[in-house]
């Protein structure tokens, strides 16, 4: 998904381990956005993965912001569904819900898809 996903870097600690730090270079509504996150969990036996966001522009409209990622297989025939959760804290009333935001990752989920599909 490079035109979603500009970047993606290790920052600190090992990759799919909890309490490493990714760097997250993305671009959302248009805009170049930053986020450093924290991976909180790992649960490989559920396909789960859940980062809290430490850092970057989220932040500048949530208090919080944290991501679940859970990759189920179909029951039948082959693929998987992938839930987002998004779990956040607006600093306002005034600040919307992230919808946009779970639109893109819904985006980045279909890219990713077709991209495996292509490569099978």
């Amino acid at each position: 998904t490079p035109g979603k996903i500009q970047g993606c870097d290790l920052h600190e600690g090992d990759w799919g381990k909890v309490g490493s730090i990714i760097t997250w270079n993305f671009v959302h509504d248009g805009k170049a956005m930053v986020s450093k996150d924290r991976i909180e969990a790992v649960e490989p036996e559920k396909n789960l993965i859940k980062m809290t966001v430490i850092e970057g522009d989220l932040l500048k409209e949530y208090k919080s912001f944290a991501f679940t990622i859970q990759a189920t297989p179909k029951n039948e025939g082959s693929g998987t569904i992938v839930h987002w959760h998004l779990d956040y804290e607006k600093i306002s009333e005034e600040i919307a819900h992230p919808e946009t935001l779970l639109q893109f990752c819904v985006e980045v989920s279909k890219e990713i898809d077709e991209h495996l599909l292509a490569e099978e």
